[in-house]
């Protein structure tokens, strides 16, 4: 049985507590409990943890005493709202997707794009001067090998063969991920 100690200290349980202790004592049974509802770990795992969220929300002295039901119920009515949720969802194949591809980039493309980019010059930095700006000029200015040859005061011809070798040795020295 247990002491009034005991009790005064239950009723003084913050929130806060009261979540913890309920990860300790509940985490586990209830993913097990979500598991058989949603049949995955991940989503159970979810929704578990909204669970603990709502029970964190909640007023620590109204679920004191019927914790352990109180925490199934939630869990299971976040689980079945999961459900219910991608019940309404229109399943894609990967397929369908890449074909109606928007043409727009991702941030993270558009990003690992930029940063490839900036290694490739590093890459071209290490070249000769003169192949070096031969290489830029052509493929991140977009020059022709007559604008290139007017900007560098060069023939056309040694533009061409400034660029020819510049992206020979690059081939050589660029990491093949790079390539």
């Amino acid at each position: 049985m247990a002491s009034s100690k005991d009790t005064e200290q239950d009723m003084t349980e913050t929130s806060a507590e009261l979540v913890e202790r309920a990860i300790s004592e509940y985490e586990s049974p209830l993913i097990g409990y979500a598991r058989t509802i949603v049949h995955d770990i991940d989503r159970a795992r979810d929704v578990v943890q909204d669970t603990f969220i709502r029970l964190y929300q909640q007023d620590a002295g109204k679920v004191r005493e019927g914790l352990k039901s109180w925490l199934f119920t939630v869990c299971r009515n976040r689980a079945l709202d999961v459900l219910r949720k991608e019940k309404r969802m229109i399943p894609v194949e990967d397929e369908t997707l890449a074909a109606e591809d928007s043409g727009v980039s991702s941030p993270d493309d558009i990003a690992a794009s930029h940063e490839r980019a900036e290694l490739v010059k590093s890459y071209i930095a290490r070249l000769p001067e003169n192949q070096a700006t031969a290489i830029i000029l052509k493929f991140e200015k977009g020059y022709s090998y007559k604008e290139i040859s007017k900007e560098t005061g060069l023939t056309t011809g040694n533009v061409g063969f400034l660029i020819h070798t510049g992206m020979k040795r690059l081939r050589e020295i660029l990491p093949d991920e790079l390539k």
